[in-house]
Formats: C-alpha cells, sequence, structure tokens
C-alpha cells in the first residue's frame, strides 16, 4: 500500500511511464489505483518518430503490470516523508516476538 499512497500524492503531476515494450509516455498523472494502473491526461510519446501512430492520442489508461518504471521529477519526492512511511510500514510488518521466545 506504500507506493500507492505515494503515487496517490502525485496526482496533477507530470510524469513519465516506461512500459516494458520500451515505449515511455509522458504525461499528466490522473488517477493511480491499488493495482498501479495508472491514467495519464495530455499525453506524448517520447520517441514520436519511431511511434508515430500514437501521436493522435491525448489520454490512456495504464495496465500496472505492463509498467516496468515511472520517471518522477525530482521536485515532486518528499524524500523525508517517504522514508518515514517506509519505517513505520516496515515495523508494522516486522514479526511480533511471542512469550516463549523469552
Amino acid at each position: 500500500m506504500l507506493f500507492f499512497s505515494f503515487f496517490k500524492t502525485l496526482i496533477d503531476t507530470t510524469v513519465t511511464v516506461e512500459l516494458k515494450n520500451d515505449i515511455q509516455i509522458r504525461g499528466t498523472l490522473k488517477s493511480v489505483d491499488q493495482y498501479l494502473n495508472i491514467k495519464l491526461d495530455d499525453i506524448t510519446v517520447v520517441d514520436e518518430i519511431k511511434y508515430p501512430h500514437l501521436s493522435a492520442v491525448k489520454n490512456v489508461f495504464i495496465r500496472g503490470s505492463v509498467v516496468r518504471y515511472v520517471h518522477l521529477p525530482a521536485a515532486a519526492v518528499d524524500v523525508a516523508l517517504l522514508e518515514d512511511a517506509t519505517r513505520r510500514e516496515a515495523a508494522n510488518n516486522a514479526p511480533k516476538a511471542t512469550a516463549a521466545a523469552r
């Protein structure tokens, strides 16, 4: 759930999504769900000469399982908040010591 919560904070931010088939799509993140499916508006394809058929597309819905990377602008990432959330999630998922082990 950590990544889902993190991506929800990036709504209305311009991101670049690299797909497993090597297409890179840049657009405004409009929504994301718990499966990390992504909706982008106002898209452009990074290598438009290689993929001219995508030049007419303005909005896309990308299934989370086909995403290789999501490139984010450095200014959009609150590193301190992300580190704190990671620590809290790790602490919540750590195995509890049992009375017998003491």
